[in-house]
């Protein structure tokens, strides 16, 4: 980054349309101070020429569509927004990124001395260097990690600065980060986008790697696990500790995860037992060494911590004191971002070192300090105001932006409570070139850099998150106002080769064990099979009513009302057509929008599919990218369905249903085509199968249990189950005219060439329940859920089909068939609740909390 003022600088492109860009504001980073463009934004804007306005268009697009399609989102507290990014990115020099890469190192070392003495002897307080109610009272201070300590040189293990460029030129630190540094995992997402959208660009630029930056991360944890862990020569166990998918940077976890090869649990995966923490998995327990978390410190640990967490894990922080787990950043890291410890670096750098901050911070004032009192004040219209106890929903004030009644109370409420506030003197960032609306506009930015420690001292990422605002003239850049975010190139020097990215992953040093997946992931994919096949079989029963209501030839009422008996009971949306009275008969169109629209109506289409969504949001770090696509797909035909028939049904509503089913039949050939045949597959496919069966034998029930009074109500019944199911084109080629209930029987229960009949399902499901790790326990009576599925083949084998479609003649029910289907839905009932006790729930008894005899074996 460097000084400069702007004048208007035109770049024609290659459609003769000029891409001009200015800058009335000064201290801009493309433009020198005559207006010209400086080398590396000619060189740049260059190359963007030869694509032109109408190319950098496109490759906006494209570079919407594939963060899209990675589901790279960011939620926001107004929901989740598509995570966005500038075609343009903002480019540093080699010589202005050595400068700034030695004074991040320096800092990252001051803090992580700070850390060291403030969980230590407490030089700096007993100085006087900082007053103690800055550190005593802060939340980020936390007293039961007095004296813990991670192996190693060092400890704060990440480091994550916010930065900007003054008017004046100087680069100045507005926060810094350390709890649980977010955005790492962004800007490689922003670069791997920016590499398939612009390969020839980049190349030519001669930009510096990022991949090295990782590599270091997880050397790092590889040296951070306890060695009374890994005695036997085994390696160490990472995880990353996510809050779940209602975090703000979610994606970020589970692509994380992914890129650094480890297991993304949430806290209740983990469990403490004889001193160690454990991941509940398939297997059992695995004992887990090293934890990447993302979670901050009060939520970490609800027994010594925060009590109403459920982020954490009970008992966490007194394995931390024992030794015998490594929590990356340490809990406690969070006080070095107290707000008013900002004040003092520079006096306790020039204490402890001898000389100043490469890198100072924004001039920080804390009010509890009474002559920081008496000038923020009387200065409040030129400040920034921030609690000095920083929340996740707390944000600056800037005083410019009040009226004199909001500055009045601000200056009340600082004045009644000096000690909450601190204050910065506003700078105004540096501006870079935007792609706003088909042009170059600027825009203010900031960069967020991180640095990962190593046993040199400190590895700084070559590059960063830079965030752009999304108005000139904003004064606050958050993603939340609609900030977008930017690639960060850093330039080698002439002659200057990235050894950073030819640095091997595969080295010894960062081998770590695998560990099996943790029961939740299962759990969700299992669920995410049962939601998808329960959507399926109701979409394609929706089709069919629509169909043959709306057919040429007029239904007979009998068949009419007992299809739509039908869609109540496979939904169980009751009372629905269930209830008494003939009114819903007559005008059947605002139930059936109920059914497929209200999305708080459970069993709906919208229920169902929103269901399976957010437990495909759960697992996504187990998705592929194809399959992350399809998800995407389904959530925007979600949306355009309620747009389609929110009037009401237009002609041939079946038509708005069919994108989904195209949807669903394409993730379920992804299921099949992708996955690596592993537990996850397995669990998914057993709920997929169960969800057949189960939704089968309700749509049996609903059409071939009760015998109408009409023939052609019961042909218009068998047709109708028949085409819900895909089999009435393969029925009508094999069994011609004869159309005899035996027949359908035959086809939808015992034909094993039929995917979607009674026993191809149950066969299927027997072959994955043998490939279950606990059915490798020898005990004298098979599981629960093995007994459950051979209960459920044998009454299906041995079925008679012809009494099966014997009719009561008082009832006019096939009482038998009726039987035997409820039989098979409680027995499927029962065995996903066998399954969800067994592989799902790792429950422990009571755990002593005050006094713990361990016995470390």
């Amino acid at each position: 980054m460097s000084q400069q003022q702007s004048q208007p600088t035109t770049v024609t492109d290659s459609a003769g349309e000029p891409l001009r860009y200015e800058n009335s504001s000064g201290n801009d980073e493309a433009l020198a101070p005559d207006g010209s463009l400086v080398a590396p934004w000619q060189q740049l804007l260059s190359r963007m020429e030869e694509i032109g306005s109408n190319g950098l268009a496109d490759r906006t697009d494209k570079i919407k569509r594939i963060l899209r399609d990675d589901g790279a989102i960011y939620n926001a507290s107004g929901g989740s927004l598509v995570w966005g990014l500038d075609p343009l990115p903002i480019i540093l020099t080699a010589d202005q990124w050595r400068e700034l890469e030695l004074g991040l190192i320096e800092r990252a070392q001051l803090l992580d001395f700070i850390l060291k003495d403030l969980y230590g002897n407490q030089e700096i307080i007993r100085r006087g260097l900082v007053p103690p109610e800055v550190i005593y009272s802060h939340p980020g201070f936390i007293r039961a990690c007095h004296h813990t300590h991670l192996p190693g040189k060092h400890q704060l293990i990440l480091y994550a600065a916010d930065l900007i460029r003054s008017p004046d030129g100087q680069i100045m630190v507005l926060g810094d980060r350390t709890q649980a540094p977010s955005g790492s995992g962004y800007a490689l997402e922003n670069r791997l986008v920016m590499q398939r959208v612009f390969p020839a660009q980049f190349r030519e630029s001669g930009i510096r790697m990022l991949r090295g930056f990782f590599n270091t991360l997880r050397a790092q944890m590889v040296r951070l696990a306890p060695e009374k862990n890994l005695r036997n020569g085994e390696g160490p166990r990472v995880v990353i500790l996510t809050p779940g998918a209602y975090s703000e940077t979610f994606f970020e976890h589970a692509f994380l995860a992914n890129y650094l090869g480890y297991p993304l649990v949430q806290g209740k995966d983990l469990t403490v037992r004889k001193g160690h923490v454990w991941m509940k998995t398939l297997d059992g327990l695995s004992r887990v060494d090293v934890i990447l978390r993302r979670v901050d410190d009060n939520y970490c640990d609800p027994v010594e911590l925060r009590g109403d967490s459920q982020l954490g894990v009970p008992g966490l922080l007194e394995v931390v004191r024992a030794g015998n787990v490594s929590v990356a950043n340490p809990l406690g890291s969070g006080i070095l971002e107290a707000g008013a410890l900002m004040k003092y670096l520079p006096a306790i750098s020039q204490h402890f070192f001898g000389k100043q901050l490469r890198l100072p911070s924004a001039p920080t004032y804390w009010c509890g300090d009474p002559d920081d009192l008496q000038y923020v004040i009387a200065n409040l219209r030129q400040l920034r105001i921030k609690p000095a106890q920083h929340h996740f929903d707390s944000h600056a004030v800037y005083g410019s932006s009040l009226s004199e009644g909001d500055l009045n109370e601000l200056s009340l409420a600082i004045q009644q409570n000096p000690n909450n506030y601190v204050a910065q003197e506003y700078v105004q960032p540096s501006y870079g070139p935007c792609w706003r609306n088909n042009s170059l506009q600027p825009r203010p930015f900031a960069l967020r850099t991180f640095a990962v420690a190593d046993d040199q001292g400190y590895q700084v990422m070559p590059g960063g998150l830079t965030r752009a605002a999304a108005n000139a003239r904003d004064q606050r850049i958050s993603n939340q106002l609609g900030a977008i975010s930017k690639d960060t190139w850093i330039q080698l020097a002439q002659g200057e080769e990235d050894l950073g990215a030819a640095s091997s992953t595969s080295v010894l040093v960062n081998r770590t064990v695998d560990i099996s997946l943790p029961s939740r992931v299962v759990e969700n994919l299992f669920w995410v099979g049962r939601y998808a096949e329960r959507s399926d079989m109701t979409i394609r029963l929706l089709r069919t009513v629509f169909m043959q209501i709306n057919g040429a030839n007029q239904l007979p009422p009998e068949a009419e009302r007992q299809l739509l008996y039908s869609v109540t009971q496979l939904t169980m949306t009751y009372p629905g057509f269930m209830k008494a009275g003939s009114d819903v008969f007559k005008d059947p169109e605002k139930e059936l929008l109920s059914v497929i629209l209200d999305q708080e109506r459970t069993g709906s289409v919208c229920s169902s599919l929103r269901a399976m969504l957010r437990s495909a949001s759960e697992v996504r770090e187990m998705l592929s990218s194809d399959t992350q696509r399809v998800m995407n797909d389904i959530d925007d035909e979600l949306g355009q369905l309620h747009i389609q028939l929110r009037t009401g049904m237009a002609s041939a509503p079946e038509e708005s249903l069919d994108p989904l089913v195209t949807a669903l039949l394409a993730l379920g050939g992804l299921f099949n085509e992708s996955m690596f045949r592993g537990m996850s597959w397995h669990f998914l496919e057993i709920g997929r199968g169960i969800e057949k069966i189960y939704q089968l034998a309700t749509l049996m029930r609903s059409l071939l249990v009760v015998e109408c009074q009409q023939e052609e109500s019961n042909a218009v019944c068998v047709e109708s189950i028949l085409a819900t199911t895909e089999g009435l084109t393969t029925f009508r080629r094999r069994f011609r005219n004869d159309a005899s209930l035996y027949n359908v029987l035959a086809t939808l229960m015992l034909d094993r060439t039929n995917p979607r009949s009674l026993i191809y399902q149950l066969e299927q499901i027997q072959r994955y329940l043998t490939t279950l790790p606990k059915n490798a326990i020898t005990a004298p009576e098979s599981p629960r859920e093995q007994r459950a599925l051979i209960e459920a083949i044998s009454i299906v084998q041995l079925a008679d089909l012809n009494q099966l479609a014997a009719i009561n003649p008082t009832s006019a029910v096939r009482q038998q068939l009726d039987q035997l289907l409820v039989r098979l839905q409680e027995l499927m009932e029962y065995m996903a609740g066998a399954i969800s006790e067994v592989y799902f729930d790792h429950t422990a008894g009571p755990q002593q909390l005050l006094q713990n005899p361990w016995q470390i074996d």
